[in-house]
């Protein structure tokens, strides 16, 4: 009987070591398509992710502006500055593809949600909101053991179930809209999201600090998130998205008062300068031509000198948004130095879109004037809480500078936004010419980190990312993200838009456009003043063929 107890206890042994086996089989399984497969080296980089809103292609020092950026400057020069870096015309659109690594449609944003059309809402790729087909940066690096913290503006959803504490953020400090206030009192752009809705590591809440102002507290949020885990030496995900400087334009002092007279001479005269700068800079080719002057816009003579008063008033306060948005980048790049982690921090700065040429009245349910009549606008009041005010076309063109149009338009002046990467692993004071796109980020980071995006996701099987690393750009092994014979493409709200090396098809909208396709060399024409179309018919049917090949593929639905 003590042999056979014996004898049993071992197959039971055997029994148990098998099931063990594949039980551990199984796991592995799991993990290779459910998790992402991280670097195991100690000290890996941390990641400071770092998006603006509205800002227009020249509005910093490194791309020709007057503004005073000391902080984005010096990036530039210890990183790789890009001249031809491309987002979506809008808002929600760049960060689903930031955050994605695949296109704006497939990723639940083909349109904002704030304008989805009739027979948009319920397909597919339009959901209004980051969907489940996707998984999110954060989502990854979480799954890698990266801390991930996000604080600004989130624009991808605003249920719980898709708020940043729902989509891999452990903390986060969020306004869910568009925009609103960058003071405490939550006033929405407009009436239909009034008060803006905000949330906090995963629930809503329904107040800010009486001392809120949007930059500095998004930038205390992060640090004091960082401080507090850094005991256990993980690495870390952050994600500034700051508000400014979207509308409604508020600034505190000394940043209100000190660009006073620095605009009196007008748009126009801060256009010429701005593309003199761009051209000194060597951004884009000396021979280049400018836009002409958009037709829709009154020319800065025609003005009274009251009109250009206000006018001026409205650029000077804009630019201590972005010179105050420069300024607490620089605390938070202080931060990282005195908790020496600067130099193991892979950072990215870029903006979600061009210039924006609405006015305040422009937004839904703005047009009659009622929600408006609630605030102060009157010149001397501007840049203060109780203002809210937008700049308008005028001065977005001529923070466009040598491209054309602006935000909502797939004009470069829309889609064209400075772009700048330093860090470990990235080449010191090099520039990119040739063309990446947002898409591009979240494969270039995860690369650079050695860590694979799983194919699936809470069970479900997530889409593949269409974006490609620019990480052999940096190593010199390429000289181009993107081969001459590959094309990008994008949409939203009916304008269309193709690239294929220097050649660019587009057809921008009415009213700001001619609503016809246009064939431009955008090299040479980065302003795309002349129109190839005659000349390279073929070129044009190819880049059109190109378009409808990338929507039937995206599934993009055109309003009607």
């Amino acid at each position: 009987m003590h042999y056979v107890r014996i004898r049993l206890h071992y197959r039971f042994m055997i029994a148990m070591t098998f099931y063990f086996i594949v039980i551990t089989m199984f796991v592995s399984c799991q993990t290779q398509s459910d998790n992402p497969v991280n670097s195991k080296g100690e000290n890996r980089p941390n990641v400071l992710l770092v998006m603006v809103d509205d800002m227009g292609f020249t509005d910093v020092g490194s791309y020709g502006s007057e503004i005073n950026t000391p902080h984005i400057d010096k990036l530039a020069q210890e990183g790789v500055l890009f001249t031809d870096f491309h987002t979506s015309v809008s808002c929600s659109p760049t960060r689903s593809m930031l955050l994605s690594g695949t296109d704006n449609h497939l990723a639940g944003l083909g349109n904002m949600g704030e304008l989805l059309a009739p027979n948009q809402k319920g397909n597919p790729g339009y959901e209004g909101y980051l969907n489940s087909n996707i998984i999110s940066l954060a989502e990854v690096l979480k799954g890698a053991g990266y801390h991930t913290y996000m604080a600004g503006k989130w624009h991808l959803g605003h249920d719980k179930t898709n708020i940043p504490g729902a989509r891999g953020f452990e903390k986060s400090f969020s306004l869910l809209y568009g925009g609103a206030s960058h003071f405490s009192d939550m006033s929405g752009i407009m009436p239909s999201e009034n008060p803006a809705a905000y949330s906090m590591n995963g629930e809503f809440i329904t107040e800010l600090p009486t001392d809120f102002y949007s930059s500095r507290s998004y930038t205390d949020f992060l640090m004091e998130s960082i401080r507090e885990n850094r005991t256990d030496e993980k690495p870390f995900l952050a994600y500034l998205a700051l508000t400014s400087p979207h509308d409604p334009l508020q600034v505190p002092e000394p940043w209100m008062s000190k660009y006073r007279g620095a605009y009196d001479n007008g748009y126009e005269q801060l256009r010429k300068e701005r593309i003199k700068n761009t051209k000194a800079l060597n951004l884009i080719p000396a021979e280049a031509k400018p836009p002409e002057i958009h037709p829709m816009l009154k020319p800065w003579q025609s003005l009274t000198s009251t009109e250009q008063a206000y006018e001026s008033r409205k650029m000077e306060v804009y630019a201590g948004m972005v010179e105050n948005m420069d300024y607490h980048l620089g605390r938070m790049l202080n931060f990282l130095s005195d908790i020496d982690e600067l130099e193991n921090t892979i950072i990215l700065f870029l903006s979600d879109n061009g210039s924006n040429p609405w006015v305040n009245t422009q937004y839904p349910g703005n047009e009659d004037g009622v929600y408006l009549s609630n605030f102060n606008n009157n010149i001397d009041n501007l840049g203060n809480p109780t203002s809210h005010i937008a700049y308008g076309m005028g001065w977005a063109s001529a923070c466009s500078g040598p491209l054309n149009y602006f935000k909502m338009t797939v004009g470069e002046g829309g889609i064209r936004t400075p772009f700048i990467m330093a860090g470990p692993g990235i080449p010191k004071g090099e520039r990119h010419t040739n063309f990446a796109y947002v898409t591009d980020i979240m494969p270039t980071i995860l690369e650079m980190l050695n860590i694979e995006k799983p194919n699936s996701f809470n069970g479900k099987d997530v889409l593949a990312m269409s974006g490609k690393s620019m990480s052999k750009v940096f190593s010199g092994e390429k000289e181009s993200v993107y081969e001459s014979n590959e094309y990008v493409a994008g949409e939203m709200g009916n304008g269309k838009w193709v690239r294929k090396g220097n050649y660019k098809a587009a057809k921008v909208v009415l009213p700001y456009g001619p609503g016809e396709w246009e064939l431009f060399d955008i090299y040479l024409d980065p302003g795309e003043t002349t129109d190839l179309a005659s000349q390279h018919p073929k070129k044009l049917e190819e880049l059109k063929a190109d378009w409808e090949s990338y929507a039937k593929e995206v599934g993009v639905v055109l309003t009607k």
